[in-house]
C-alpha cells in the first residue's frame, strides 16, 4: 500500500541528471504532472553503436514537452521531468519488461508487443527503428540502469501522488508525451490528423468525468482529440490509474507537428502560439471543478 506522506514531501533524490521537479510557489492541488520522455542526457556507460546521428538517438524523446508543461507549477501543480534519454532507459515501461534479444540472461517473462518490437525498459531500437547497440547488455547493466534511474523516478512520483491524495482525497496524474505526426493517423478525404490523444486505459485509469473534461478542454482550442488509440496509456497510467484507491491517471499525447519541426526537432514557427494555447488548457485543468 502506498504510504501517506506529508503534504509537501521533499523526496531524497539523486542529483539532477536523473530528473528535476518544478515546484509550485503556492498551495498544491490534486494534480501531478510528469514528463518521463523529455530527457536528453545519455550516460557514458550507454555505449551505443558508434556514429549514430543525434537525431536518431533523440528520435524517441518527447522534445520540449517539459518546457511546455512547466507552467503547471504556476497553478499549484508539481511537475516531474525526466532528464535521462529514453534511448538509455524508458521510464514508461515496467522494470520487468526486459528484452532477451538485447539483455543476456534476462529473466523469462510474459512477452509484450513493445518488448518484441525492441522497445522494452532498456530499448534495443531508437524511435526511428535504428538498432541502438552492436552488442548485448549484461543483466547487471540493465538492472543497474533500472536501479539508478527507474527506481528513484517512480519513487518520487509515488511520493508526489501520495501527498496530493493526502491533501485532497484523490490524486490525478497527468502523464505528458508527444507523438510523431505519422502516428496520429493518415487523414482521409476531408479529414485531418489527430492533434491530441488521451489514454485512460479504456476507462480503467480514471473516472469518465475526468476524461470527458480533459477532452472538452483540448477540443475547445480547436484540436482534434482521440481516445485510447493507438495510445491507451503506458506503465505509469496503468500503475497509478486506480480510482478506487484514490489515484487517477491519464496520458496525454501531443502531435509533434503542432509545435516542432520534426526534421530537426527544433521549435517550429507555431511553437509560441501552441505553447500559449496549451497553457490555457493547463490553467483550466488545474482549476475547479475536479481539482
Amino acid at each position: 500500500m502506498t504510504p501517506e506522506l506529508n503534504p509537501h514531501p521533499l523526496p531524497s533524490i539523486p542529483s539532477g541528471d536523473v530528473f528535476d521537479i518544478v515546484w509550485p510557489g503556492g498551495p498544491s492541488g490534486r494534480l501531478v504532472f510528469a514528463s518521463p520522455h523529455s530527457g536528453a542526457h545519455r550516460p557514458d556507460d550507454m555505449r551505443p553503436v558508434p556514429g549514430l546521428s543525434p537525431l536518431t538517438l533523440r528520435s524517441a524523446e518527447d522534445v520540449a514537452v517539459d518546457r511546455l508543461i512547466a507552467v503547471g507549477a504556476d497553478h499549484g501543480v508539481p511537475v516531474l521531468n525526466a532528464r535521462i534519454s529514453r534511448a538509455y532507459l524508458d521510464l514508461n515501461r515496467s522494470p520487468t519488461e526486459l528484452d532477451p534479444v538485447l539483455i543476456e540472461d534476462a529473466p523469462t517473462a510474459e512477452p509484450t508487443g513493445k518488448v518484441a518490437a525492441g522497445f522494452g525498459v532498456v530499448p534495443r531500437r531508437a524511435g526511428d527503428g535504428t538498432p541502438l547497440y552492436d552488442r548485448r547488455l549484461s543483466l547487471a547493466e540493465a538492472e543497474g540502469r533500472i536501479a539508478r534511474v527507474h527506481t528513484p523516478y517512480h519513487s518520487t512520483l509515488r511520493d508526489l501522488l501520495a501527498a496530493a491524495r493526502h491533501r485532497h482525497g484523490m490524486a490525478l496524474l497527468v502523464d505528458w508525451h508527444s507523438m510523431p505526426s505519422r502516428a496520429a493517423g493518415v487523414p482521409g478525404r476531408g479529414q485531418r490528423s489527430v492533434d491530441i490523444i488521451l489514454g485512460d486505459r479504456h476507462g480503467a485509469a480514471c473516472r469518465s468525468a475526468t476524461s470527458r473534461r480533459a477532452r472538452a478542454l483540448f477540443e475547445a482550442r480547436g484540436w482534434r482529440v482521440g481516445l485510447n488509440a493507438p495510445y491507451a496509456g503506458g506503465y505509469a497510467t496503468q500503475h497509478w490509474g486506480r480510482p478506487g484507491a484514490g489515484f487517477e491517471a491519464i496520458q496525454v499525447e501531443i502531435n509533434r507537428a503542432l509545435y516542432l519541426d520534426e526534421r530537426t526537432l527544433d521549435p517550429s514557427s507555431n511553437y509560441e502560439s501552441f505553447r500559449a494555447a496549451l497553457a490555457e488548457v493547463i490553467a483550466e485543468l488545474a482549476a475547479e471543478p475536479g481539482r
